[in-house]
């Protein structure tokens, strides 16, 4: 059985920060933490895998970031998937697919 990815969002602190009320702002500093939980994620997921094969990892990536990417940015639009889509840079239509597919519509 191959090893899951370990959780990438968490924070030491524990909060959650789609019920934050400061807007996360797009600085180098907050990009370097994201970049660096996916890094550290990544790294303990290859060391879980013992010479085991991997495939499909880029699928794997993107669902683990993408579907709680989706939940939270909904949660912080109280729902509303025009303000989500403007929020992710998706398309409507496109969001509502990948919604779908992760059983969040």
């Amino acid at each position: 059985m191959e090893p899951t990815l370990p959780a990438i969002g968490k924070h030491s602190s524990e909060k959650d920060v789609t019920n934050n009320s400061e807007p996360l702002n797009k600085t180098p500093d907050n990009q370097a933490t994201l970049r660096c939980c996916v890094e550290s994620a990544l790294k303990n997921y290859f060391t879980q895998l013992d010479g085991q094969p991997v495939t499909d990892l880029y699928n794997l990536v993107l669902a683990e970031i993408e579907a709680p990417l989706m939940e939270s940015v909904l949660k912080h639009t109280r729902g509303n998937q025009t303000q989500a889509s403007i929020m992710l840079g998706l398309n409507r239509g496109t969001l509502r697919k990948k919604l779908k597919t992760y059983g969040l519509n």
